[in-house]
């Protein structure tokens, strides 16, 4: 193996039958949407003292026009939306970029008449300016911020949760190695308020939280990776078998993989 226990020959790992099931088990499930039920009894992570998605429910019942950015497979929105019913916006659309999730977000939303449109996270939004006066987004990679102020009404607010700077980098760095302060450090809740203010929002709230996660066995490991795949890019479990082994030993002897996220809760609104 090299260095940062990357497989780079053959190796005995074969020789564990619960070992390879477990690999083999998270190496499966499918990774569309943020459906995160299948991690239960096997990952845990504590949730933001704020609870966004039923925040956002009162955001949205007070909404004539609202969009979502980045909406997964759309489980927090389809969630926010029927605790807001019935006084949800009357036009409601979301983006997502992944075309698997889509499919899976329009699946979901579309009996209740809310569009999906495919736009990748790093294009302009497809809209005209100033049609929304909610835009809300629930761990977006990178805010678009001058984006997000064109479609804005004057008066719209911006409502999200963004995931903060080293969020899980404990497991991160199991795999990788010590990582430089600068490789998350555009997720700086700070440095995010300096873009919303640039792009002319006023930041009017930012609540910041760091909570405990553990992982119970390798396949949990296994799945979050493959389904947040920037965590540790060109993540297979081939090419970290060796490491996944270690890891795998030593949650057997140690317990869980204990790790910390990082969460903040924006609201900007446009003047």
């Amino acid at each position: 193996m090299d260095d940062k226990g990357r497989a780079t020959g053959d190796d005995s790992d074969h020789a564990d039958p619960a070992f390879e099931a477990l690999l083999a088990e998270g190496a499966a499930v499918p990774t569309e949407g943020w459906d995160f039920s299948w991690f239960e009894g096997r990952a845990t992570e504590a949730r933001p003292s704020w609870g966004y998605a039923m925040s956002l429910a009162g955001r949205l019942a007070g909404a004539s026009a609202a969009l979502d950015v980045q909406t997964g497979g759309g489980e927090v929105l389809d969630f926010a939306l029927g605790r807001a019913a019935p006084k949800a916006p009357v036009l409601t659309v979301a983006t997502e970029g992944w075309p698997a999730n889509v499919a899976k977000a329009t699946a979901l939303l579309g009996p209740r008449g809310i569009a999906v449109v495919a736009s990748p996270e790093d294009a302009p939004l497809p809209f005209a300016d100033a049609t929304f006066d909610l835009v809300a987004s629930r761990h977006p990679v990178r805010p678009l911020w001058e984006e997000i102020a064109r479609v804005l009404r004057p008066g719209g607010t911006y409502f999200a949760q963004h995931v903060g700077p080293r969020s899980v980098f404990e497991l991160v760095e199991y795999f990788l190695g010590p990582q430089p302060e600068e490789v998350s450090g555009a997720r700086h809740p700070e440095r995010e308020r300096a873009g919303a203010e640039a792009a002319g929002l006023e930041v009017v709230g930012l609540r910041t939280e760091r909570l405990r996660v553990e992982f119970h066995d390798i396949a949990a490991v296994v799945h979050f990776l493959r389904k947040v795949v920037w965590m540790v890019p060109g993540f297979t479990v081939e090419a970290y078998r060796p490491r996944l082994r270690a890891l795998h030993e030593q949650m057997t002897v140690e317990g869980p993989f204990v790790a910390h996220s990082t969460r903040h809760l924006f609201e900007a609104r446009r003047p």
